[in-house]
Parts: C-alpha cells; structure tokens; sequence
C-alpha cells in the first residue's frame, strides 16, 4: 500500500501542470492518433473499418504462416487464399478485442480491420483442422509496423484525444495497458505520402474486473457490473476505481472533468443498433450484450455529470 501512494504521489507530482496547461498541436499531428468522426453516429459497428468488403470467408481455408504461442493468447499468422496476411487470436480476447475496437474506431482512433470467426479452417503441411472462435487483425501490404509507442513518452501527452483515450480505456477496464500492446503503424496509400498512426493493437484484456497488479479478467460481465467508475473529483483531477493502470500511474492523475466529459459525450452519440452491432462483432449472444451495454451506458452518464 505504501509503494502504490508513492507511486501515485509521484504520479500526481509530475503532472502537476499536466490539466492546466495543455500542448496545442496543429489538427494534422494529433490526427495520427485521433480524427473527428464525423461520421460518428453512421459508422458501421458490425464491419468496423475494414468494412464487409474485407471481412474474412468463415467458409475458406487459412494456411498457417507462423504458429504464435506468446502471451496469454495463442494465435497464428495465416494466409487466406487472396495472399493477405491475417494475424489471428484465439481464446476469450477474440471477442473482447474486436468490440474494444470497434468502439475505439467509432470515436474517431486509428484501429486496423479486425473482424470475429466463430469458428475456421487452418491448412498446416497440408493438413486441414477445424480451429476455434478467432480474433482476425488483417496485416495490409500497405501498411508497415515501424515500432512501438509509449504512455509516457508520445507527441499527444496532455492533449484532450490523449487523455480521453485513457478515459476510454478505464470505461471498458482494459487494465494491461503497456508499451508492447501499442503500435505506430507507417501507412502508404496511392495519391498521399507515408503517414504515421499510433494504434492499440491489442485490446483484449478488456470488459471484465481490473486488479491491482494482479491481472484482472477477460469479458468478465459479472466483474464489469460490480467495478465502480469513479471515485471521486478533487482539484481538477479525477480519481478513478480503476486498478490496471498500476504500469502508468502518471495517467491517473492527469485526467480532468472535462476529458472524461469529452469521451462520454462522444460515446453517448452512439445509437441502440451501433451498440448491439459492436457486441455482435465480437459474437456476444443478445442477453450478454445487454448488459455489457447497460454497464457502459451507466458509465456514460456519470461521465457526462462528473464534476
């Protein structure tokens, strides 16, 4: 208890200046971490980003590339039969990861096109096994992993997406938020020059019951429910219930009001049939998601009133 008010202390010290004075930065730099959507209430929920065009064939056959068993999950690099590389995640974060995604993608944050598979065939030295529920990220050939970034160390630290960023993570309690789970992606498209983004990739630790140091659960709704949100506001900072973020306990203290004003207004623009399609993404049944939806919108309105 006494490392963590230390950590916290320090935290709060750091940051001291982190509310009052924010970085301005010109539209086009925090663009690559956030762009207003604009389209925020006709986004479509159940194809994400990538859209149904690029959605993967539950019916084909994905030949394996490379087996991955790092992590909590296990998972695969593999191939569909138009030559396009699919990392794929197997296990409970399939389902979290692709509706943590799919709310991040809606309130305007770069996400990669992630799309869920109940079930699907993997080709292994010519063998053919019938796999399980998979998480399926599409790897562009257009687009290339240049590293990684930081909490504590990016271009956006103290600005509003940045800040409200973490507020998102906190409201869907995704508690392993370090550095290896966060990518810059360098993005070629036909008529512009390269361009950077800074993505979370990994979102699966997500939807469940957050604990400090410890891990927390995955797609936990009974833990979802009972976790409180907010604890309480004092001198524009907002301490919040949330246990994950022990990795970067300067975020903790950095939050104003206002920022999570900011992320709760944007999520409250989302209609009934944009937050059934998310859940749906991810193969939630229809009572699951009802109530992982009336936790977050409970959420929401004591973001919109804090302060």
């Amino acid at each position: 208890m006494i490392r963590r008010f230390s950590l916290l202390l320090l935290a709060v010290v750091s940051t001291a200046c982190a509310v009052g004075a924010r970085p301005t930065l010109h539209e086009r730099e925090v663009a690559a971490l956030w762009e207003e959507p604009s389209d925020l209430e006709r986004r479509d929920l159940l194809y994400g980003v990538g859209g149904r065009d690029l959605a993967p064939s539950p019916s084909a056959a994905y030949t394996v590339v490379e087996a991955d068993k790092d992590g909590f999950s296990a998972g695969y690099d593999v191939r569909d039969d138009k030559g396009q590389l699919w990392s794929v995640k197997l296990g409970p974060e399939s389902q979290t990861e692709v509706v943590a995604s799919r709310l991040l993608w809606a309130v305007g944050y770069h996400q990669p096109p992630v799309y869920y598979l109940p079930k699907w065939t993997a080709v292994e030295n010519g063998a053919r096994s019938s796999q399980s529920a998979g998480r399926f990220r599409l790897e562009p050939a257009n687009q290339e992993n240049v590293g990684e970034w930081s909490w504590r160390n990016n271009p956006f630290i103290g600005t509003r997406p940045h800040e409200g960023l973490f507020v998102l993570m906190v409201m869907i309690n995704n508690w392993d938020l370090k550095t290896s789970q966060n990518a810059i992606y360098r993005i070629q498209s036909k008529n512009d020059d390269p361009r950077n983004v800074y993505v979370i990739k990994d979102l699966g630790a997500s939807f469940g019951k957050t604990n400090w140091l410890l891990p927390g659960t995955r797609g936990d709704i009974a833990g979802f429910e009972q976790e409180p949100f907010i604890d309480h506001v004092e001198a524009n900072r907002v301490t919040f219930h949330y246990q994950g973020g022990w990795r970067e306990p300067h975020l903790a203290a950095a939050i104003s009001p206002a920022d999570v004003r900011w992320m709760a207004d944007l999520l409250a623009r989302l209609s009934p049939r944009q937050w059934s399609d998310a859940f749906r993404a991810g193969g939630y049944s229809e009572a699951e998601a009802a109530r992982f939806i009336k936790r977050l919108r409970e959420k929401i309105a004591d973001g919109q009133n804090v302060g």
